[in-house]
């Protein structure tokens, strides 16, 4: 390269950086000066805003100033108005403890005035009690001297008199209340045991303890009994009847004190004469068919029982156990079919009172459930139903009734009384029941017995087949007055100490008599 050249390239170079360094050192002062003039107008502003903020401060806080004097001007008057109705409640008050303390001041005047007049009065009235008190003696001794009796004596003969006069009228008042009582208790019974009477019409015809099977003819006597005799012993250990062969023509009769035995033998029996095949295992066969058909019709009764009444939801145990009542009599009476007409009855009843009917019926149909099992469980069939009822979840007042229907216990509810009356109407109409004679008896001997043992009785008759006991009363011992009250303690333990169907009448008889003879 030429070096010319060179140096024209130096120079250049050098005209280049100084042109750059004078350019960069201009722009430095020009933005200098522009941020000096920015830096001036922004604290310009700066002062402005400051001094607009120091006015503004300065009218706030002359507004704030303002406005708590008035706050307080006007709180002062609040608490000086508050001050004076203050003032003015307790001037009230002030007056009226004033007007108390005035009256106190003249109850108290009067008390005391009272009081004076009351000891003064104390006083007189003692003294004159000091004076009765010396009356009294003096007129007591007087009395002694003139019916010379003592005090003592006297007081004994008045309260002899007082009491003979008293039990007089205890024994009219008795009396005569009871028999109010009693006429409109038993027109109204007569009413509702009628009308329940009437609405539940139901035939009885007492069951017997024999079964009479038709034969078609007398040869088949012959083929019932079989060789030596071994059909016949079959159906008896089988069944548990006696077969009865005798000279009627063509019949056999079953006899046995269980009903449902005799209705097994009476239906098995029946099927072998209709098959005509009898031997020792047709027997067996038939024997057992019967007693499946005797439990299937066991089970219907129980349900026509319960559709007949209308009693809902019995536990299926206990519309088997009605079933068999079926097949279970009292004193010759069909326990299902009484069961059934006690429903009814005290359905009817309990209707007429406004009792609840439903569990009336459900009472008087479960109340002799004891009796399907009594052969079979220990105990008497009140408490056998007691412990079924509770056992199936029954009503506690089911439970009662079933308990209380002989007396047993007390009843709790009318439900209960219901029952019991019910029971009694079914069990003592006419060719309701038949009663053993012998057991009949030892009751009339039992309840001559009983009241014959009280004080000042003669003799004692049971009449109208045990509905009445009539009494002949020794007069020297019971006076009329007395007979009232005895006839009450009678009842009342003929009630605790027997048993019996409806009620019996005690009957008292006093004859004074006078006799002499003429010479």
């Amino acid at each position: 390269m030429p070096l010319d050249m060179f140096w024209y390239y130096v120079i250049s170079a050098a005209i280049a950086i100084a042109a750059l360094a004078a350019g960069f050192f201009l722009g430095q002062t020009y933005r200098k000066r522009v941020a000096e003039r920015e830096i001036s107008s922004a604290e310009e502003e700066a002062r402005r805003i400051i001094n607009e903020a120091i006015k503004s401060a300065e009218n706030k806080q002359r507004e704030a100033l303002l406005e708590a004097k008035e706050e307080i001007h006007k709180n002062r008057l609040e608490y000086e108005r508050e001050v004076k109705e203050r003032r003015a409640e307790l001037q009230k008050q002030e007056r009226r403890l004033q007007q108390k303390e005035e009256n106190l001041d003249k109850k108290t005047d009067g008390l005391e005035k009272k009081t004076e007049q009351l000891n003064k009065k104390l006083a007189e009235a003692e003294q004159m009690r000091e004076e009765i008190k010396l009356i009294k003696r003096s007129q007591l001794e007087m009395l002694e001297k003139i019916s010379g009796y003592t005090v003592e004596e006297a007081k004994d003969y008045l309260l002899k008199s007082i009491e003979s006069e008293v039990t007089h009228e205890a024994a009219m008042k008795i009396k005569e209340v009871e028999a109010r009582f009693k006429e409109e208790a038993d027109q109204k019974a007569r009413e509702y045991i009628t009308l329940a009477i009437q609405r539940c019409a139901a035939d009885h015809v007492a069951e017997a303890t024999v079964s009479v099977v038709p034969l078609p003819n007398d040869e088949m006597k012959g083929r019932v009994i079989g060789r030596e005799g071994r059909n016949i012993r079959t159906i008896e250990t089988l069944t548990g009847v006696d077969l009865i062969i005798d000279d009627t023509p063509e019949a056999i009769t079953l006899s046995s004190f269980d009903p449902y035995r005799r209705e097994i033998a009476r239906v098995s029996l029946e099927k072998l004469i209709l098959d005509g095949r009898i031997h020792p295992a047709r027997i067996e066969e038939m024997v057992e068919k019967a007693r499946k058909e005797v439990d299937a019709a066991i089970k219907a009764e129980g349900e026509r029982a319960v559709f007949e009444t209308g009693v809902h939801g019995l536990h299926p145990e206990l519309i088997k156990l009605l079933g068999r009542q079926k097949f279970r009599t009292s004193y010759g009476q069909n326990v299902l079919n009484h069961s059934i007409e006690v429903s009814h009855i005290a359905g009817l009843l309990a209707s007429e009172l406004g009792i609840d009917v439903a569990l009336a019926k459900r009472a008087g149909l479960l109340h002799d459930i004891g009796k399907a099992i009594d052969h079979e469980v220990e105990g008497t069939h009140v408490s056998i139903g007691v412990d079924l009822a509770r056992k199936y979840k029954e009503n506690e007042i089911v439970v009662n009734a079933i308990q209380a229907h002989h007396g047993d216990v007390e009843p709790t509810s009318l439900v209960a009384c219901l029952v019991q009356a019910a029971d009694a109407i079914s069990a003592v109409r006419p060719g309701a029941r038949r009663e053993n004679v012998e057991n009949y008896i030892k009751r009339l001997e039992k309840l001559e017995e009983l009241t014959s043992s009280f004080p000042g009785v003669a003799s004692s008759f049971a009449i109208q087949a045990g509905r009445e006991i009539r009494i002949m009363i020794k007069p020297e011992e019971v006076s009329e007055d007395e007979m009232v009250l005895l006839a009450r303690e009678i009842a009342k333990k003929i009630e605790s100490d027997l048993e019996y169907p409806g009620q019996i009448k005690v009957n008292l008889l006093r004859e004074t008599r006078a006799v002499e003879y003429a010479k």
